[in-house]
């Protein structure tokens, strides 16, 4: 078929692939609403636009995420563009960004320090709603950080500053009022990092020694170092690691220790208090 309507490539599209992800790709390639679709089942799609929607459904059957075909990801309010050099933002992570927020009085500056920033949907989105704070966002991918700075430019964000590096490797003595983290926390050999939309995300990003613990640890240990008197840490986490994650941060002397559920009811959140500069 060389010339069909909206409603006849869905039919067809849906006998492989699901039928949100047919409609999200359908509006991708025509530009249009899901209403558009509903609202014009008998619009004839172009020999291009047709071509272009089943290839992008070939590789959704192989097994590419929506994010990667579409090029973009819906985070908490914003848009971010998204590519095979990061993470695609998760649902779950927006729990980490309202606890930020939460911690941080609306109109008042604060140092906010996002390590693994990936393409920058926490960082961006703190930035976006404390226009007052000075963000830092470090990752040690170039190729993560030109999304994040695309991102960032795209949204016109201006109290972020990017830098490339290994976690505090590349901060010197800088110290911050708020540590915000989501790094890697699958243990190597995982099943789960060949299943799904994981199996082509950057695994740097995804997993962490034979444990999934190695960056969380690393992170508590140094943040003393670089945490604000009364500074916070707030680390994303795997399922299983929250009590884990309470006791390395009682162990480096923090307070106020605390872990927080996603809306799946997962503790996937902990962090505490510096109470004194180390």
């Amino acid at each position: 078929m060389q010339h069909a309507t909206i409603s006849q490539t869905l039919t067809t599209a849906c006998r492989d692939i699901d039928r949100v992800d047919a409609y999200m790709l359908l509006q991708y390639v025509l530009d249009a609403t899901q209403a558009h679709l509903l609202t014009h089942p008998d619009q004839m799609l172009t020999s291009q636009q047709l071509e272009e929607f089943r290839h992008l459904v070939k590789r959704r059957i192989d097994g590419a995420p929506i994010a990667y075909l579409t090029g973009e990801r819906d985070f908490y309010d914003l848009t971010f563009k998204v590519n095979e050099a990061v993470l695609i933002p998760r649902p779950e992570t927006e729990l980490l960004v309202d606890l930020a927020l939460q911690l941080i009085t609306l109109g008042r500056s604060c140092r906010v320090l996002d390590l693994g920033t990936g393409s920058g949907a926490i960082a961006i989105t703190i930035a976006k709603h404390r226009p007052q704070s000075q963000i830092v966002a470090v990752d040690l991918s170039p190729a993560a950080i030109a999304v994040a700075q695309w991102n960032a430019q795209n949204l016109q964000i201006h109290n972020l500053r990017f830098v490339t590096g290994s976690w505090f490797d590349e901060l010197s003595e800088e110290r911050f009022d708020l540590i915000v983290s989501n790094p890697p926390y699958v243990a190597h050999g995982d099943p789960h990092l060949q299943q799904g939309d994981l199996r082509f995300e950057p695994q740097l990003a995804l997993s962490a020694g034979d444990d999934g613990l190695s960056c969380i640890n690393h992170i508590i240990h140094k943040a003393p170092d670089h945490l604000a008197e009364n500074g916070w840490l707030l680390l994303e986490h795997g399922y299983d690691q929250a009590s884990v994650c309470r006791q390395l941060l009682q162990n480096k002397d923090f307070s106020n220790i605390c872990s927080r559920p996603d809306l799946a009811g997962i503790m996937r959140v902990s962090g505490g208090q510096l109470n004194f500069v180390k």
